[in-house]
């Protein structure tokens, strides 16, 4: 597996300290990154926003600063697309060292407990992860954004502050073994929204009779892009103009395409346009709809109003 490259802290910086004000200008698409290791999901997108000289970026979905892989960068319209990502179910690739205990479930905390390591072998890998497979419970880690009267857990965390949390229901929909040594394990898991997998590494330690903590975690895709071609910090900082960054990225439909396609005459296009219902003659079975015009041009989210009408639920800004 490659590493990715770690972003230039001095560029950032010498961004934020600069008198010189960016112009900023209206963009839409995606950008797939291949978010680096070390770094906020919140520094990155401010700093890839200040490389497009965009007017209104935002994320889909945080990676923690030790993580990298797959960190979609939703600019302008396309942001208000951003949830579908976010309620997608993600792939994930992740080392764990078993035997220790750390304060954040990952190697930037402390090593709070140790405990012996059993034996490994393939046969009790497998039945560790098919225990683990389907639909399970999970105890959100105290180190979370998950809120508690008022205030973050990570916040609480700091602290040194712990508190209760219930389980929640999570969804692995597939747990394989990359390969294992005598201290530590390899894996890769597709999981749904709300999946933490330094919770989900503690867990299967357990199930191998120890204990255990991330030391590596890398996101690999984000339904609909499960085969992602990702783009890398420093092939956005090398890129010598803006038409080249631009060519980077994606349309915005590029994120729904699990969303059944509605087409609209020239007539209807410009009713739905205005907020108008559009009845239509098959009937509509699903919750959401793309929508677009008679040129094919993406208008936005439609939802049926009856099963034989449909109305505009989300709909983009036209640029001129």
């Amino acid at each position: 597996m490659m590493s990715a490259k770690p972003i230039s802290i001095r560029v950032i910086m010498r961004e934020k300290q600069t008198k010189n004000k960016i112009v900023r200008r209206p963009l839409d698409g995606i950008l797939l990154l291949d978010k680096p290791m070390d770094v906020t999901s919140n520094r990155i997108l401010q700093h890839v926003r200040r490389l497009f000289q965009a007017e209104k970026a935002g994320h889909s979905g945080t990676l923690d600063p030790m993580a990298t892989g797959l960190l979609p960068i939703a600019f302008g319209e396309a942001t208000k697309f951003s949830s579908q990502l976010l309620d997608s179910h993600k792939s994930y690739e992740f080392i764990c060292a078993l035997g220790e205990r750390t304060s954040t479930g990952d190697k930037e905390g402390e090593v709070i407990e140790t405990q012996a390591i059993p034996p490994l072998s393939e046969s009790l890998l497998t039945d560790a992860l098919s225990a683990l497979t389907g639909d399970i419970l999970q105890t959100p880690p105290m180190v979370s954004a998950l809120h508690h009267n008022g205030k973050r857990l990570y916040e609480l965390a700091r602290e040194g502050i712990e508190v209760p949390r219930a389980p929640r229901p999570v969804t692995i929909l597939s747990l394989e073994m990359i390969g294992f040594d005598d201290h530590s394990f390899h894996a890769k898991v597709t999981c749904s929204k709300g999946t933490y997998v330094r919770v989900l590494a503690e867990d299967i330690a357990a199930k191998l009779g120890t204990l255990g903590h991330l030391t590596m975690l890398r996101r690999t895709a984000i339904y609909p892009f499960m085969t992602p071609t990702m783009v890398t910090l420093e092939t956005l900082e090398t890129a010598d103009s803006l038409e080249a960054l631009d060519r980077l990225l994606l349309p915005i439909d590029s994120a729904l395409i699990d969303l059944p396609k509605w087409e609209f005459t020239e007539d209807e296009s410009a009713r739905v346009l205005h907020g108008q219902r559009i009845r239509v003659e098959t009937e509509l079975t699903e919750p959401l709809y793309r929508l677009y015009d008679h040129n094919q041009q993406f208008l936005g989210v439609g939802a049926p109003n009856t099963p034989f009408s449909i109305g505009a639920k989300r709909i983009i800004q036209r640029r001129e």
